[in-house]
């Protein structure tokens, strides 16, 4: 990349990309610029340092993921919409490691409110309205999907599936048709 015309965006790019090549949290803003072929100082026009680096690489990838389980989840809903929001975050993992690690990087409220964070909650909610949960229930099957699918991304990008059977695929499966049983017949009063 040239110097000419970076912007943020650019640079949260190339930072991405590195993220993915050495890891997020070997990222820092020296090495992106040696990467850039331009100046340390150069870069400080368009981030304020390596933590804010990272959180341009963040923003960035909770926008890639929000954008991808978009299109994973049009026209699908219940166990399929499960399978797909599953599978769009277990892929960004396996493509994207450096990223994915980022789209997890705490964040102030105000950044993370004008992330693409609430996107992904809208999208899960919006899965859930066939499985006709109301609150408070629904944002505790918000919370899970989203722990179990982080969770699973993580353990799988780790290997720590790699050295027993049933392969991680078989289990995957079996973890989908349990979700989709447990969201049709949510415990308690949390239906509607």
């Amino acid at each position: 990349m040239e110097r000419v015309g970076l912007t943020t965006r650019r640079v949260a790019e190339a930072g991405a990309e590195l993220a993915d090549e050495v890891g997020f949290d070997r990222v820092t803003v020296s090495d992106l610029a040696r990467r850039l072929g331009v100046a340390t100082p150069s870069l400080y026009s368009h981030v304020a340092g390596s933590a804010d680096l990272r959180t341009q690489i963040a923003l960035l990838a909770l926008e890639e993921m929000a954008d991808r389980s978009a299109e994973a989840l049009a026209g699908r809903s219940g166990r399929e919409a499960l399978a797909a929001l599953g599978g769009s975050y277990r892929g960004y993992a396996r493509e994207h490691p450096g990223r994915y690690a980022a789209a997890r990087l705490p964040m102030d409220t105000a950044t993370a409110v004008a992330s693409a964070g609430p996107r992904h909650a809208a999208m899960t909610r919006a899965l859930l309205r066939g499985y006709d949960l109301k609150e408070p229930d629904a944002t505790h099957a918000v919370r899970l999907l989203g722990s179990l699918f982080h969770g699973w991304s993580s353990l799988e990008l780790a290997g720590g599936f790699d050295h027993s059977a049933p392969d991680a695929a078989t289990s995957w499966e079996r973890v989908v048709d349990a979700l989709d049983h447990l969201l049709r017949t949510w415990p308690g009063e949390g239906r509607s």
